[in-house]
């Protein structure tokens, strides 16, 4: 259908008609606080005769003028889209419009700072919203160069993906953008030209930014201009040197091992308010969200999070920007490496050390979940639309297809793979392409066929689950030692793998740290594979399959390892495997074959001892979940009380100051609900209860501050003074929260109608809005919402744009609640909906997938 949601049968056709070369856009930033003009001429050729059409969501279109001819653009232009008809061989178009600012994190997004007045924009456009700031053929494989003109007031800063000019002066204006509205110099800048690009990669960053500039010099030897930016009122946090001396190490890095210099002219990283990612891999012209701009203590796995993005965004730049993926079923690539490289670069280029652990608690926890929801995909998905984009950032797309390249790496080698990689940037250079593009390459520099690994791996969707099946003699020895590999009956599928077996037990030196004592690496295939080589092999006190993480499997342990692990996982010396032993107790516990209760219990036995802090936060993450959905109902708020008292020990036996102490805090925060330990919140908030070490600094207070407007210990008047202590973005968000986590029918109300009803809340409160509502220590103030819920849905859907309506119906679905009666009104709306939009239709069908998984947990945890 014509309108936003480009088909994949239309982008061909146009393709097939279209060749792009040149955009000139000129922008007009000083219309006032709603739209700005844009005039935008776009050179390309055609099949003469033909018609084809131009992307744009704009308010109006002024003028459009074709190869000279004044086209009339009310006829022309409508459902986002300006038709064209009777092409030559080579055009011209000229288009004047009037374009919208947004607060959705889409588009060019407008942001005024609580702080101080200011404006700051920025530009987000993949997938499809560049054509929310200019007209353009909004498709990846419709490559031209881009020429921005931006006139703006003339004391900010504007960046594109070009060096930015020296501004010329362009008279006065009033009420141009500025805090005060008064009358302000106005400027131009004239950018030169870009290479050649998607038009999804193109930027514009404008406001009132800090600055700070470095450099480096590239292995071809140019010199790389370097820029961090954030907002005024956040600037005496930025850490900007560090993040220059990251930014460092991943160039030579990254340099190094695609024997390819960088091969863009600049490079800005530029950190932005109210953002609905990570970031994004702009040519030359990165963003980011502010979350990455510390103003409180943060986590070290926040930190080290910060680095894997910085990488990721950096190794972007070869692998999306200087070749891209012809059309969005590739988009899995571009992610999957960048993840990939990113994680091996901040593994051995910096001083994390020991990312690939923090990728199995984190990216390999999010695959296996993703993949085992009724919505998964293979690797290579099939996107026949936009829609299918949108809902295809995903596990799948990001941490499995990272997780398969590393066992690519594995089967052909990582020095052919690095050749083959080189090899695919010099032939395809500022080109598009497709998988078997990559996979040609890979083949010739390693001698392996890769069509029946990529049909495998890549074509098909789920996970297998690896087992250890052996016999011992009478002394404990292997007589046979078998793997066996299985698939569930949807996705049967079995796969190729080259894996490592660890043997692990008690050191010899008197402590009691458990070590690997052996390894064997193999490549196992079918459903069975024979592992002649530990026959005769003593049984280990822990037998670890997957060892060193190589491949993408579930596993599973045998009995006795399963022992040492309950009895021993904390004394565990490698980070990376127990990251492995975390992931395959949780993975049996999520799919209902180990008690919720007992997984609890090994994890507060063992907790303590953890040292990798991603694998911290993921594991309290887990535990929180285990005891508030996974475990009997009857026995949940024991549990809940349980856990929250746990946290508390822990926090205060941790040593004063760790990361530990700082997370365990947070996560007894999270579940504070008894008296006596909102009593201990409340010491905590006001100081009367201090803790060696732990600053209650801006952020965390807030944290505190929640946990008391949940647990009905704070009042609107006491978030709202908060607030009037705290007026900046982060304050507003915080505050968002708190006022919905209020435990009162009122306040629910209140919080929902807040986001539901008025249309106008950015993205950032929405999302905020949502955590808050769903938090709920008594369930019966949101069990009124289901029925409201589904009636909303869509509505939401038809009504909002897509990052507004997902996090609505992602954010406030009940979930809390787990219970059999919203599983059947899941199903009822699903089966009252069938023709519902696919993407709309795939947000359901998880959040369903997710009761139902609980539910099975649940029956579990009460048999056991």
């Amino acid at each position: 259908m014509p309108g936003t949601n480009l088909t994949r049968v239309e982008a061909q056709e146009r393709a097939s008609v279209v060749d792009t070369q040149r955009y000139e856009v000129a922008l007009d930033l000083t219309s006032g606080p709603q739209t700005f003009g844009a005039v935008t001429t776009i050179h390309f050729a055609a099949t003469a005769g033909a018609a084809t059409f131009i992307d744009l969501i704009a308010d109006s279109v002024e003028s459009l003028q074709l190869n000279g001819v004044e086209l009339d653009p009310v006829a022309a232009f409508s459902d986002s889209r300006v038709q064209l008809e009777g092409l030559a061989a080579q055009n011209t178009v000229r288009i004047a419009s009037t374009q919208r600012y947004t607060n959705t994190g889409e588009g060019l997004h407008r942001f005024v700072d609580p702080a101080d007045g200011e404006v700051y924009l920025y530009s987000q456009f993949e997938v499809p919203d560049s054509r929310r700031m200019f007209p353009v053929f909004e498709q990846p494989d419709l490559k031209a160069t881009f020429e921005f003109t931006i006139t703006a007031p003339a004391r900010w800063k504007v960046v594109s993906n070009q060096p930015t000019p020296a501004p010329a002066p362009a008279g006065t204006k009033a009420a141009a953008q500025g805090a005060d509205w008064a009358e302000q110099e106005i400027a131009t800048w004239t950018f030169e030209p870009t290479p050649v690009m998607s038009s999804y990669i193109t930027a514009l960053i404008a406001g009132p930014y800090t600055e700070v500039r470095s450099e480096l010099t590239s292995r071809d030897g140019r010199t790389i201009p370097l820029g961090v930016f954030c907002r005024e009122s956040l600037a005496e946090f930025l850490d900007a040197e560090y993040i220059f001396d990251k930014t460092r190490e991943g160039f030579a890095f990254f340099e190094e091992q695609f024997d390819y210099p960088y091969p863009f002219d600049k490079y800005d990283q530029l950190f932005v308010p109210e953002y609905n990612m990570g970031a994004m891999e702009n040519i030359g012209a990165v963003t980011f969200t502010e979350a990455y701009v510390f103003r409180s203590q943060v986590t070290d796995a926040m930190r080290e999070r910060r680095v894997v993005t910085i990488l990721h965004e950096l190794a972007h730049m070869w692998f999306g920007d200087l070749v891209t993926m012809r059309w969005w079923n590739d988009l899995w690539l571009n992610e999957s490496f960048a993840e990939y490289m990113s994680t091996l670069g901040v593994a051995e280029a910096t001083e994390w050390n020991e990312c690939w652990t923090t990728f199995v608690a984190s990216e390999k926890s999010w695959a296996y979940r993703q993949d085992q929801l009724p919505s998964t995909h293979p690797i290579v998905a099939e996107i026949t639309d936009l829609e299918d984009v949108l809902v295809n950032f995903d596990g799948i797309t990001y941490a499995k297809g990272a997780s398969v390249l590393k066992q690519l790496v594995a089967w052909v080698g990582r020095e052919p793979f690095m050749r083959g990689v080189h090899e695919y940037f010099v032939k395809h250079h500022h080109a598009n392409t497709e998988l078997t593009d990559l996979l040609t390459e890979l083949e010739a520099q390693s001698g392996r066929d890769l069509s029946e690994w990529s049909k495998l791996w890549l074509e098909t969707a789920g996970v297998n689950t690896l087992r250890p099946i052996f016999e011992l003699d009478a002394e404990g020895r292997y007589t046979s030692f078998a793997i066996e590999q299985t698939a569930i009956e949807a996705y049967p599928t079995i796969r190729p793998h080259r894996i490592a077996v660890g043997l692990y037990g008690t050191a010899d030196d008197g402590s009691d740290a458990v070590r690997r004592l052996q390894r064997l690496e193999l490549d196992i295939a079918g459903p069975r594979t024979e592992v002649p080589e530990l026959v005769g092999v003593a049984q280990p006190a822990l037998l670890l399959l997957n060892d060193d993480d190589l491949t993408y499997a579930k596993i599973r342990l045998d009995e006795r390892s399963l022992e040492t692990a309950a009895a021993q996982l904390g004394n565990v010396e490698d980070s990376l495997a127990r990251a492995l032993l975390w992931g395959t107790l949780w993975d049996a516990t999520r799919d209902a074959e180990f008690p919720a209760s007992r997984f609890i219990e090994i994890a507060l036995a063992h907790v303590s001892a953890e040292t990798a802090s991603t694998t911290l936060r993921t594991l309290l993450n887990q535990v929180i979940l285990a005891a508030s959905s996974y475990v009997a109902p009857e026995r949940r708020a024991a549990q809940l009380e349980r856990v929250a008292d746990a946290f508390w020990r822990l926090a205060v036996d941790a040593e004063p100051g760790s990361d530990r102490q700082f997370q365990f805090v947070k996560g007894f925060g999270q579940l504070a609900a008894t008296p006596e330990q909102l009593d201990t919140v409340q010491g905590l908030f006001d100081g009367a209860l201090p803790m060696d070490g732990l600053d209650i600094d801006t952020d965390l207070g807030w944290e505190l501050l929640i946990a008391l407007a949940a647990g009905g210990r704070a009042t609107t008047e006491q978030i709202d003074a908060r607030l009037a202590e705290d007026r900046t973005a982060n304050g507003n968000q915080s505050a968002a929260h708190a006022r919905a986590a209020l435990p009162t029918a009122a306040d629910k109300a209140a919080a929902w109608a807040s986001v539901f009803d008025n249309a106008d809340q950015p993205n950032a409160i929405v999302r905020a809005t949502g955590l808050g509502f769903t938090r709920a220590h008594d369930l019966a103030l949101i069990e009124p919402y289901v029925t409201r819920y589904f009636a909303s849905i869509t509505p939401v859907w038809e009504s909002r744009s897509y990052a507004i309506a997902e996090e609505l119906i992602e954010g406030f679905y009940p979930a809390p609640l787990v219970n059999e009666a919203l599983a059947d009104a899941t199903r009822a709306w699903l089966d009252a909906n069938a023709a519902a939009p696919a993407a709309l239709r795939r947000m359901i069908t998880e959040h369903l997938a997710g009761v139902e998984r609980a539910l099975r947990a649940q029956q579990a945890d009460l048999a056991a």
